[in-house]
């Protein structure tokens, strides 16, 4: 299984999220968006334990089968459609969240996320906590 994890769901595994930590340790590939370190490198400035969490961070993008997942022009692409049809639909979500959907699909993978708003994105698998 090919997962993409939003910033919630690493912070769930740091924190010992004993379902999180199986569900990542069963999967083929774990893809990490860009705008998530970006979130996750925001969080880490603002806290008070920055070099700890950096340093975590970079032992758990070395492990194998995890990737990060730079902004593509298919990327792209996928992000203008998804804000499109969630216009459409009146259900706008955050920005940064469309990056990661538009991430997760351009991948193939499912996202794992505990933010319900992403159910509002068309053909993106989720499963959420």
């Amino acid at each position: 299984m090919k997962l993409c994890l939003d910033t919630n769901i690493y912070s769930a595994f740091k924190n010992g999220n004993q379902k999180i930590v199986d569900i990542l340790e069963n999967a083929d590939e774990i893809y990490m968006p860009v705008t998530v370190l970006g979130e996750l490198y925001s969080g880490f400035q603002i806290g008070s334990l920055t070099e700890k969490n950096l340093t975590e961070l970079d032992e758990f993008l070395s492990k194998p089968g995890i990737s990060i997942v730079e902004i593509s022009k298919e990327i792209a692409f996928r992000y203008g459609f998804i804000t499109k049809k969630l216009r459409k639909q009146g259900t706008p979500i955050p920005t940064n969240d469309i990056w990661i959907a538009a991430s997760t699909m351009v991948t193939g993978s499912i996202l794992l996320s505990s933010d319900k708003h992403f159910k509002e994105v068309p053909g993106l698998m989720v499963i959420d906590f």
